[in-house]
């Protein structure tokens, strides 16, 4: 894929920052700009920027543009002739009263709106919906101008436990009309009391067969809610994090109509990997993110960090976090919370073990903790900023991408194996540690392992293997470890079954993409 010339020296470019090159794009890419660069498409960059029509619209529109429209964009285009496509469901802050609704069409509509019910012949409640509009420039000489149109209905004051029907429409396309009731989807809200229940989990997804039917197989789990650890689509295709990176915002199109057939009825919840930094859209490059996504608003900072953000359901508590923030590997966003997402950190683990309703704690973000891969192994970043408020707090199981495969640990503390966990083994997380689980063949090339080579089953008893992570400044730094207990190379993803009462536990399973076991075992707790 050709890259821009952006005429930046190869060593600035190394130490170039999220913000920085922001700067520079939105510098580089003006009308003027590009016309004296002889680019194709310039006249489409000016005013680039979100159309809102719906409450919280600031908040998205200020890192992505000085622009603001109050008012949805009007079309040449009949919105008869405009169909709803990339349905997608996310929790609000509760989700036992909040669901989020968003979608795409492929051309500005009037008035959008979502019709729910508690029947699919009874739609009689009405939201409006909120626009934003992202505009993306050409950004090499092989790629269009791209404009996109994401809308987001807000749905609050929902009854806990229940199945509700829903339609999304807009002026000229009503999902209530009969000729359009094969759009209407479902969605249930969290019970009011901890019950028996079901998520999945998963990185590094991207479009692909292998990525579809990883879809397939995770809908047959019947699961409450998926969990989605970065890397979301490759519309950025090197996640490099350098000006040169160039992405194709039409991936992003191809990406929400594939996951559609789950992400309807299943909220679908993701954080923030290497290749979902976009730096044109907003100084941290979370601009994209923002436009396509209606995530809890309870981070420390939703406006700049829309990855980081936690929900309870039933008795879990879920937590999402930026690792863009603290990994040595790939630095363009390091440090950009300036130590306030570690600190939210801290106090939000502090407050979720101190709920008696809560029994376990499940963290999931793109780098590893702790992975063997010859790609990108272990970020000491992690290790140094987070694991120590892992332990600190009890947190459960930790979920991670980033490497294209499925590993796991034993039980860890303090940075060594506290008890082996073989396939079909238990670790009492108050006591073993905690298991670090990567969860990255979601659908995305695959990657390998160093010598032994990959193996389904247990490491060996005594056998350590060769591996490196990240150092601050230094690089890789060679390890050998013996905490690496299971690998697949093959495409898989996990499914947590997770029980409440006096004996609480979660059944971690990971599953092939044909629904092959690959491997199993149970996290427990003491019983409150």
């Amino acid at each position: 894929m050709d890259t821009p010339r952006v005429g930046i020296p190869e060593r600035l470019a190394e130490r170039m920052t999220m913000p920085e090159q922001h700067e520079y794009l939105r510098t580089k890419l003006t009308r003027r700009g590009m016309l004296r660069a002889g680019a194709a498409g310039a006249g489409a960059v000016a005013g680039a920027g979100l159309l809102g029509g719906g409450p919280g619209t600031a908040a998205y529109a200020a890192p992505l543009s000085p622009t603001l429209i109050t008012s949805p964009a009007t079309t040449r285009v009949s919105g008869a002739l405009v169909a709803p496509f990339g349905r997608h469901l996310a929790f609000g802050a509760d989700p036992q009263t909040q669901m989020r609704i968003s979608w795409q069409v492929p051309f500005a509509v009037r008035k959008p709106f979502v019709r729910v019910g508690l029947k699919p012949w009874d739609l009689g409640r009405r939201i409006d919906a909120e626009v934003r509009h992202l505009h993306t420039p050409a950004l090499s000489k092989k790629l269009p101008s791209v404009d996109q149109y994401y809308l987001h209905a807000a749905l609050d004051g929902l009854r806990p436990g229940t199945t509700y029907y829903y339609g999304v429409g807009h002026t000229g396309f009503d999902p209530a009309e009969a000729h359009n009731m094969g759009t209407i989807g479902t969605f249930r809200t969290a019970p009011a009391r901890p019950g028996k229940f079901t998520f999945t989990a998963f990185g590094d997804q991207g479009v692909s067969y292998h990525a579809l039917a990883n879809d397939q197989v995770i809908l047959g789990q019947n699961p409450a809610f998926h969990l989605h650890a970065g890397d979301i689509c490759y519309a950025d295709d090197s996640g490099a994090g350098k000006p040169d990176d160039v992405y194709d915002a039409r991936v992003w199109d191809q990406f929400l109509a594939q996951t559609e057939s789950v992400a309807k009825s299943v909220p679908w919840m993701v954080t923030t990997g290497n290749h979902d930094m976009e730096a044109w859209y907003s100084p941290n490059g979370y601009g994209g993110q923002s436009a396509r996504w209606a995530l809890p608003a309870n981070g420390h900072d939703p406006r700049h960090a829309p990855g980081v953000y936690s929900f309870i359901y039933s008795n879990v508590g879920v937590v999402a976090l930026d690792a863009n923030d603290v990994s040595y590997e790939i630095t363009a966003n390091t440090g950009y919370t300036g130590g306030r997402q570690t600190a939210w950190l801290d106090r939000r683990l502090r407050e979720l073990r101190a709920r008696r309703e809560i029994d376990f704690i499940v963290v999931f973000f793109h780098h590893c903790a702790y992975s063997t891969t010859n790609s990108h192994a272990s970020d000491g970043g992690v290790r140094d900023t987070w694991l120590p408020l892992f332990e600190k707090h009890q947190v459960d199981l930790v979920i991670n991408g980033h490497n294209h495969v499925y590993e796991r640990t034993d039980a860890i503390r303090r940075g060594r194996v506290a008890r082996k966990v073989p396939i079909g083994g238990t670790a009492d997380s108050s006591r073993d540690g905690i298991v670090y689980v990567t969860a990255g063949g979601a659908g995305k090339s695959l990657y390998d392992f160093p010598a032994p080579d990959s193996y389904e089953g247990h490491v060996k008893d005594q056998e350590s293997v060769p591996s490196y992570h990240w150092e601050k400044g230094r690089g890789k730094h060679r390890e050998n470890v013996e905490w690496s207990r299971v690998r697949y190379t093959g495409y898989s993803f996990l499914a947590v079954e997770c029980e409440p009462g006096r004996h609480p536990r979660l059944r971690v399973t990971a599953l092939a993409e044909s629904g092959e076991r690959i491997d199993h075992f149970d996290v427990v707790r003491p019983g409150r």
